[in-house]
């Protein structure tokens, strides 16, 4: 979900969350097969939290974009912009597989008012960001694409509020000791050693570790992929007895 003063959907793709998707084939014996499921992400995170609601992809594609902001861009919506050309480069990397699969893709931005912060390319600027990050509160702006078996693209923008802690010294050398920041947007995860310096989270929780399981499964949804039905098994899309 997204937080009290952001919108909860944005454009970027044609359509809407809320409307029809293809209902599926039926394999044998009538039972439901779901279209396959490609991840446009190699992050663990992200497939975990697949797993979370029941969803295995079919494929992990992940999309090599670049990924820089453009001039005067604000971080939600790079984040919406990168996660529908994660989907597009992912589909477009599949070739002719595309046919009859859903693609989903996700960016997380977390974002120090007008700042968005990256991954960081060392301690010395992961230290710069966790100390932007320190005594105040921050929104984590998360991007939604979904492209559907019909090449039908749909889009939402998800944002949290996260408020740390005002931080130590002692703090800041034992987090980046650690390594934990390596690879991570904003350079902490929440879902580690950096929850002991979070008091406070308002919205989707999985949106900051790196996507919004609620607003996927509305989005899979719409694109022929029920999680109701989620036991269906990858590739064949048998339903388990």
């Amino acid at each position: 979900m997204s937080a009290p003063d952001e919108a909860a959907a944005a454009g970027g793709c044609t359509g809407g969350a809320g409307d029809g998707g293809p209902a599926g084939d039926h394999g044998p014996g009538g039972r439901f097969a779901r279209p396959r499921l490609v991840l446009a992400s190699a992050s663990p995170r992200r497939l975990d939290l697949l797993k979370q609601i029941g969803l295995v992809p079919d494929l992990v594609q992940a999309a090599d974009i670049d990924e820089t902001p453009l001039k005067d861009e604000a971080p939600r919506a790079l984040a919406l912009r990168l996660a529908i050309a994660k989907a597009m480069a992912a589909r477009e990397a599949l070739g002719p597989a595309a046919d009859g699969a859903v693609v989903l893709a996700a960016d997380t931005v977390v974002a120090a008012g007008r700042r968005a912060l990256g991954k960081p390319q060392d301690a010395a600027e992961a230290r710069r960001f966790l100390e932007l990050l320190s005594g105040r509160r921050h929104r984590v702006h998360g991007g939604l694409c979904v492209i559907d078996a019909d090449g039908r693209a749909r889009s939402r923008l998800v944002t949290t509020q996260v408020g740390f802690k005002r931080l130590s010294e002692a703090e800041f050398r034992a987090y980046l000791a650690s390594g934990e920041w390596a690879g991570k947007a904003g350079g902490y995860a929440i879902q580690g050693r950096a929850a002991a310096f979070i008091p406070f989270v308002s919205g989707s929780y999985p949106n900051v570790v790196g996507l919004p399981l609620v607003e996927t499964a509305v989005l899979l949804a719409a694109s022929g992929i029920d999680i109701t039905a989620a036991d269906a098994s990858p590739m064949t899309g048998e339903a388990t007895p």
